[in-house]
């Protein structure tokens, strides 16, 4: 099983769903398309599965970031190929792109630990089945995106209508960071704490007690719902 990972910004962990994959076995392949943006490939050919995880980045930033319309192409032709995709956060918001939908931008800032709930459809799906009725899911997110043609809406938040969506067999577009354990939650904090300051300056007080309540449920949610997509990838 070989698996492209796409990584959007600096530094970038891949979490919990990296947990599933070693336990399946796979190979991953990483790009670090932000530094080597004419390296993303045309297709899918050589792989089982894409992932595309998050950045601050908008995904229609394609003056500052030439290779974002490259990589909504490539997830699109991922799935064509019935072969399995996960966007997370701005990987999600390119997966829309690449099937058509719009991205809507610069809304309030969604941020921390919150409740994440799965529509009737979504009880239905082999993957967001995971959440259940509704499970505490870290965000960072200000933008979002409409539904792509053909998309079966999965998730919402208070904030966020279109948490999750899937297309065909088994690509998903997922804004919230299911991948982000307790401590990759951590590590983030420290390396953006600059720019976490700018929109949630009461973080660092906020952040051991939100972790406490909601960060273990989380966690198992999380990497239950990254074991049941990487069962997908065939």
């Amino acid at each position: 099983m070989r698996v492209l990972v796409i990584e959007n910004t600096n530094p970038s962990k891949i979490g919990l769903l990296g947990v599933a994959l070693e336990e399946a076995g796979a190979e991953l392949d990483v790009l670090r398309a932000y530094e080597t943006p004419d390296a993303v490939p045309a297709n899918s050919s050589g792989y089982d599965a894409l992932v595309v995880l998050g950045g601050p980045q908008n995904a229609r930033a394609d003056d500052l970031h030439p290779e974002l319309p490259a990589i909504a192409a490539l997830t699109r032709n991922f799935g064509d190929a019935d072969k399995a995709v996960m966007g997370i956060c701005l990987g999600s918001q390119l997966v829309a792109r690449g099937h058509g939908a719009e991205n809507v931008l610069d809304r309030p800032m969604e941020f921390g630990w919150h409740e994440v709930r799965q529509s009737a459809e979504g009880a239905a799906d082999p993957v967001m089945a995971a959440i259940g009725r509704g499970e505490p899911i870290f965000h960072s997110h200000r933008d979002t995106f409409t539904l792509p043609p053909g998309a079966v809406h999965l998730a919402s938040s208070d904030r966020t209508p279109n948490q999750a969506f899937r297309l065909g067999r088994a690509v998903y577009a997922v804004q919230f960071h299911f991948e982000a354990s307790r401590d990759v939650v951590s590590f983030f904090s420290d390396a953006f704490a600059e720019r976490i300051a700018s929109h949630t300056p009461d973080w660092p007080q906020r952040q051991a007690s939100e972790a406490e309540t909601h960060g273990v449920r989380a966690d198992e949610v999380g990497l239950d719902i990254a074991r049941r997509w990487v069962s997908l990838i065939r």
